[in-house]
């Protein structure tokens, strides 16, 4: 377990999303742990190792060794870890790899593009923006149709499939949602805000039944408004993902920031399969690939 002191001391060095304990254990259910600067999380047959260390420079056998080394202390029979890079040492036992890059937007020297100001203002003149610390059935209802449509793979849905549970929990979850004049729900996001220095875009999507153009655009800019109200620095906007998700983070002058390496381990014993396999997920704004 973490306790009270070393929760504060992980907020204050907190980088990528996988840092938070509100997040993290909220999605997850694992328990958290703290151990030679490094989060992970563990829970019956599974363990998730988060490989960016909290207060020094990455250093890839310091990394492999740290991971090994809770392997063998809690014997998983499943795994999997994010981290800068994969090391040489440790590549043979990696049977499912992903490399990526965060992005992040810095707040300290944005300047928004007229056009973004001009498309959230022509959103804003035909939604109105809540905020609240709840999904309610209309967000079910949406995100229902909208993992219809969209498809995702199942580690996307349960992400999404567990976002209510997650708000409930975590005292620092916030969600965005845009309402047309009817009272129709017609985009949301779900933030975190638990970091000292970020916020966190953790998950969103839109409806075509009640479709706005510039939601996500209009969601965005409340989202920076947030954000600067809450005194951060930046806005953690996740990974690239695709050439699409990319686009959309840049034109709001998101940059990548941090490699990215996602590593699924090979079986260290025998057990039966967990959902955590689902979780085998990046902090993704779907959104960001529709029209809006």
């Amino acid at each position: 377990m973490i306790s009270p002191e070393q929760e504060k001391y992980l907020l204050r060095k907190a980088y990528v999303p996988e840092h938070l304990i509100s997040l993290m254990a909220g999605i997850s259910r694992g328990e958290p742990f703290l151990e030679d600067d490094f989060v992970f999380f563990a829970k019956d047959d599974w363990l998730i190792f988060v490989g960016y260390p909290l207060d020094h420079d990455f250093q890839a056998e310091v990394f492999s060794t740290a991971l090994q080394e809770k392997l063998k202390k809690f014997n998983p029979a499943r795994a999997w870890f994010i981290a800068p890079e994969i090391p040489p040492s440790l590549s043979p036992s990696v049977h499912s790899r992903e490399t990526d890059e965060y992005f992040k937007l810095e707040l300290k020297t944005l300047e928004i593009k007229q056009d973004l100001l001009r498309a959230a203002g022509k959103a804003s003149s035909f939604l109105r923006v809540e905020r609240s610390r709840r999904l309610s059935k209309e967000h079910g209802l949406l995100t229902d149709d909208f993992l219809k449509r969209e498809n995702p793979p199942p580690r996307i849905k349960e992400l999404f499939w567990r976002m209510p549970g997650y708000v409930s929990l975590s005292p620092t979850a916030l969600v965005l949602s845009a309402y047309d004049p009817k009272d129709n729900l017609s985009a949301y996001y779900v933030l975190e805000l638990a970091a000292e220095k970020f916020s966190t875009y953790v998950v969103g999507c839109f409806s075509r039944e009640h479709y706005v153009a510039h939601a996500s655009d209009l969601l965005f800019l409340e989202m920076i408004q947030l954000t600067k109200e809450n005194k951060k620095d930046y806005i953690h906007l996740g990974l690239g993902v695709n050439d699409g998700i990319r686009r959309f983070k840049r034109k709001w002058g998101g940059i990548p920031f941090l490699k990215y390496e996602f590593g699924a381990l090979a079986a260290q014993r025998k057990g039966p399969l967990s959902w955590i396999q689902a979780f085998e997920t990046k902090f993704l704004p779907w959104e960001n690939k529709s029209r809006g």
